[in-house]
């Protein structure tokens, strides 16, 4: 671990204002920038990484859930559901970190991101050249569970949406808290890609209800890392204020922005995220002969 120098604390805050700030607007927690810096820039082991990438998870999961529900951004219903799974493959992938071997699912995850990270830029590219200015996106009344509605200002309309394939999405849910307690993602590049592509929630409530469900997954698994000793309590404190202020102004950021914007700025990370983990598979697979 470096020396917490004043030039360091500086430092490690300000990445951690940056990570707050795209994780609270995109809803993928920054796990997916917070391990590879630690690893690669502090030379911090795998597992340390990845446990202080989970308490500042749940810190900014913390930090905005509350503000997002008053909202409306958030749909309770189905991140209650979703981040039950959820915390379930968390907590279990946390328990098994040492025996799993990390670089198959990191090729597997990166190759999945790619066919991801296409659709939602289509997604969100058809919804940016349809949109008209001033007016709300298409809409349908919400009428079954857990079907919902939030006023957009970006838009300056009401917008309801109707979910489905929530039994479905509630499965893959599981896989992405194993991710997140296996690597340390934070499970919300899985998760909003499936809320949006598969549940059909917009975007913005994709976000929001991700920061919602990613922090229960963070904070289980972060504790049995906790338990196992890979807490570096200083390193994840200094990480976890500039966290906390990056994430109350990503907030405000979510809340105005349009969300077919959103939803390309996200493709872009997901598809960045899935090169970078590709080539730390290939690497790692070299390392052992395959």
């Amino acid at each position: 671990m470096p020396e917490l120098t004043l030039i360091n604390f500086a430092a490690l805050a300000a990445f951690g204002f940056v990570i707050g700030l795209l994780g609270s607007v995109l809803g993928i927690g920054g796990g997916v920038f917070m391990v590879p810096f630690l690893v690669l820039a502090l030379k911090i082991p795998i597992h340390q990484a990845v446990a202080v990438s989970l308490v500042a998870i749940a810190a900014a999961s913390s930090a905005v859930a509350s503000v997002n529900v008053e909202r409306g951004l958030t749909n309770m219903r189905l991140g209650i559901v979703f981040e039950t799974t959820m915390a379930l493959g968390s907590v279990l992938s946390a328990l098994a970190a040492g025996f799993m071997p990390a670089r198959a699912v990191q090729l597997m995850f990166a190759l999945s991101l790619f066919p991801v990270s296409f659709m939602m830029f289509m997604k969100g590219r058809r919804a940016f050249v349809a949109a008209k200015p001033g007016m709300p996106e298409e809409s349908c009344a919400a009428a079954g569970r857990f079907d919902a509605s939030f006023f957009d200002p970006a838009l300056k309309g009401e917008r309801a949406y109707r979910v489905r394939n929530v039994l479905s999405g509630s499965v893959v849910s599981f896989f992405s808290g194993c991710l997140s307690g296996l690597l340390g993602l934070g499970g919300g590049i899985v998760q909003v890609p499936v809320m949006t592509l598969m549940c059909g929630v917009p975007m913005k409530a994709a976000a929001a209800t991700s920061n919602f469900m990613i922090g229960v997954s963070a904070a289980a698994s972060a504790f049995v890392y906790f338990k196992k000793g890979y807490v570096l309590p200083e390193l994840a404190a200094v990480i976890v204020i500039g966290v906390l202020f990056g994430s109350f102004l990503g907030i405000h950021a979510l809340y105005r922005a349009r969300s077919e914007k959103i939803q390309m700025v996200f493709s872009v990370i997901t598809l960045l995220v899935a090169v970078k983990m590709l080539m730390k598979a290939m690497e790692a697979g070299r390392l052992v002969g395959w």
